[in-house]
């Protein structure tokens, strides 16, 4: 009887499934292998061109006729455009040294480069923004909108008791990953919005919500309940932390925070730690996002507490912002009134 070869023997499932892992880790090395070489070539073609300007004062023009020449001796590749020639200038000249080139900025794709030195003055910013978007895997719209969003300005910037509360590598952690303010003009909501309206705009946006708040977020859910005592309670959003390894309570407000919203949130925490953290879990952080705060008021309101807990304010959408008046319009609004008052007076004199 001939033997059937399309029999599976014991764990070839195991063994392909193995395979097919180990084929496509391959494939993505090779491909960033492929863009770092390709990034190399375009810094060496960049810095050569550089070299030759100053040292043989080469004009610009030599750009257009290289542009030519190179797209004649290699048609199949793309790249060779005089604008991206200038880039590769650009590029170069914004990256002086190799060794820094290599550390983060070569592993990134060329238009994620080309966005790096279209929006940012700055190498050290550069360079942080590089690596955010390396650690995190960010596509180049996400880039582009950390960038023009600030991100850099708001990281770390939350008011938290968590150095008093939280053992240090987790307190620097979390301090690390909560920012201020946190901007939110992904929402459509009216002046006269209310939290509810807020915390609804914010679950239908999920998925934006989760990219504002950072890597490593993920979304248990919105009015969570809890029972304490016969009485339940909701949380406005719950979310785990990954990196932190811990359950974050979210609290939404429209206005001022008040001492009271601290008090609220520590009691969120410890029931939340008490009827749903697994004895795994790292302690409970509470996150209060606001309109507005006074940071004297929130270490106050913090300092006494035994739970960890971080303030940080959010920012409506541009629609609203756009809407409101100007310095600039209130004043020549000011300026018209007392000129008709001026007039009435005059005219009640005569």
């Amino acid at each position: 009887m001939a033997k059937n070869f399309l029999t599976s023997p014991a764990n070839y499932d195991d063994f392909l499934n193995s395979l097919k892992e180990h084929i496509r880790r391959s494939q993505v090395q090779a491909a960033l292998a492929v863009n770092q070489e390709l990034i190399l070539l375009y810094w060496q073609i960049g810095w050569e061109i550089l070299s030759k300007e100053q040292d043989q004062g080469w004009g610009a023009k030599v750009v257009e006729r290289l542009a030519l020449d190179l797209k004649r001796e290699f048609p199949e590749m793309k790249g060779f455009s005089a604008r991206n020639i200038r880039y590769m200038k650009s590029f170069a000249e914004a990256y002086p040294d190799e060794t820094i080139l290599q550390r983060c900025v070569a592993k990134l794709p060329w238009r994620h480069n080309i966005a790096l030195l279209e929006k940012l003055k700055a190498r050290d910013e550069r360079l942080w923004y590089a690596e955010q978007a390396v650690e995190n895997g960010w596509s180049r719209d996400v880039l582009v909108l950390q960038i023009e969003s600030q991100l850099h300005l708001r990281m770390g910037g939350a008011t938290t008791n968590f150095e008093q509360i939280l053992p240090k590598p987790q307190s620097d952690l979390a301090n690390s990953l909560l920012k201020d303010p946190y901007h939110l003009e992904f929402l459509s909501l009216g002046k006269d919005a209310q939290e509810r309206d807020l915390e609804n705009a914010l679950v239908t946006h999920i998925r934006d919500f989760l990219l504002e708040l950072g890597v490593g977020f993920a979304f248990v859910g919105s009015q969570f309940p809890i029972d304490v005592d016969g009485r339940e309670y909701r949380i406005d959003m719950l979310f785990y932390h990954l990196r932190l390894r811990c359950y974050v309570v979210v609290e939404l407000k429209i206005g001022d925070f008040q001492p009271s919203f601290g008090s609220q949130v520590n009691f969120y925490i410890s029931a939340i730690d008490d009827l749903v953290r697994h004895p795994d879990d790292q302690p409970t952080i509470g996150l209060i996002l606001c309109t507005s705060k006074s940071k004297t008021v929130v270490e106050y309101a913090l300092r006494n507490l035994s739970t960890p807990i971080g303030v940080a304010t959010h920012r409506f959408t541009k629609h609203i912002e756009e809407n409101l008046p100007s310095v600039e319009q209130l004043e020549m609004e000011l300026e018209a009134i007392a000129s008709e008052v001026t007039a009435e007076a005059k005219d009640t004199e005569e």
